[in-house]
């Protein structure tokens, strides 16, 4: 019965990828006139086009900068190693719904698996994650401060900037709670852990207090958070100015307020985890956006289509690679990559803690012996 309900699943996520692929990228250029757009393809720059293939790149090349930055530097993996673990769970975030937590699974896995301790890695996540929301967050409101003075309101600005705050707002208050009444809500939420069913409460408050004073560390080092934050911003200014170029190689110079702006609100409405890595929500938003800042509509389109393409698209398959790569080596033939393939798994497994070992470190009681 297992057998037959994966391929059936794997056929469903395939059918829905390749429907909105469809709607994506056959309908929504169609929108925009086939005439139109036709004559705006004859016309685009190569050269804007491989700016923004190299603009994306040292994206994510930060992003892993990044996630040295956060790591401690005793258990740090290289910088190639980094990249190859966040290309995975880039991937992994891309083509399953709610994303953002199969990549962080994945990434969690890869990191400790590369020698960093897990409390470590569960943490370098979080704050990857957070401290980069963030600051896409300071950068919405910042391109909002310019913008509204010059072109008005709209009440998407608003919705864009609550959710973000909210997101701030309740990350701020757990840092506090956790390194200024750690006592007080481990006792807490040990009680709490008492009362539910497999689980341990003394076991879920050393795991707090673990985590609490890996934040505390964090918060004394303000050269890390200075670092953390460059490369944070580095990211996401780079990844926005891959989309300027993609615009600008079909004729249109967009506004540097316009460009954050529509960015920004992309970027904060797609963390709602409707849609793997928002798609379709960053289409829309953006194409809608671009426009409203002056784009002729089908190099908006256009310009987000080939945007994605390299954006959400590309990591997908060069993801699998990077994550074939950290598990499996440089096999050169089909039956040493298989070999290997079996022994990365039979290590996996052999390495792996037995349940019983897994629940205890994470505060879970299973009943019975070992």
């Amino acid at each position: 019965m297992a057998r037959r309900r994966l391929p059936r699943s794997l056929r469903r996520l395939v059918a829905g990828l390749a429907v909105l692929v469809v709607i994506e990228y056959l309908v929504l250029p169609q929108i925009a006139g086939a005439h139109k757009s036709l004559d705006l393809l004859s016309s685009v720059s190569l050269g804007g086009l491989v700016a923004g293939v190299l603009l994306e790149l040292a994206a994510i090349a930060a992003y892993a900068k990044l996630t040295q930055a956060v790591l401690p530097p005793a258990t740090r993996p290289r910088l190639p190693t980094l990249l190859r673990i966040n290309l995975s769970t880039l991937a992994a975030s891309h083509i399953v719904p709610g994303g953002s937590a199969a990549g962080a699974g994945l990434g969690y896995r890869l990191l400790t698996g590369a020698g960093v301790a897990g409390p470590d890695a569960g943490l370098a996540l979080a704050a990857q994650g957070l401290g980069s929301a963030m600051v896409l967050n300071l950068l919405l409101w910042l391109g909002l401060l310019v913008s509204i003075p010059r072109r008005g309101f709209n009440p998407l600005y608003g919705t864009a900037a609550i959710i973000g705050a909210l997101l701030i707002a309740g990350f701020a208050v757990a840092v506090i709670l956790l390194t200024r009444g750690e006592e007080r809500v481990a006792g807490v939420v040990c009680r709490i852990a008492n009362r539910i069913p497999m689980l341990d409460g003394d076991g879920v408050s050393r795991v707090l207090h673990r985590v609490a004073e890996r934040l505390r560390m964090l918060g004394a080092d303000r050269a890390l958070l200075v670092r953390a934050a460059l490369w944070a911003g580095a990211n996401w200014l780079l990844d926005a100015a891959s989309l300027w170029v993609f615009v600008a190689a079909f004729g249109y110079r967009l506004d540097v307020d316009g460009l954050i702006v529509a960015f920004g609100l992309a970027n904060v409405l797609a963390a709602v985890p409707i849609t793997p890595g928002g798609l379709g929500v960053v289409e829309a938003v953006l194409t809608s956006a671009l426009v409203g800042f002056g784009a002729p509509r089908g190099t908006a389109v256009l310009g987000v289509v080939v945007y994605r393409l390299v954006n959400f698209w590309l990591p997908i398959p060069v993801g699998g690679l990077a994550y074939l790569s950290l598990r499996v080596g440089p096999a050169s033939t089909r039956e040493e990559r298989a070999a290997a393939l079996q022994r990365a798994a039979e290590d996996s497994m052999a390495e792996a803690p037995s349940p019983r070992r897994w629940a205890e470190d994470r505060g879970i009681n299973l009943p019975g012996g070992d």
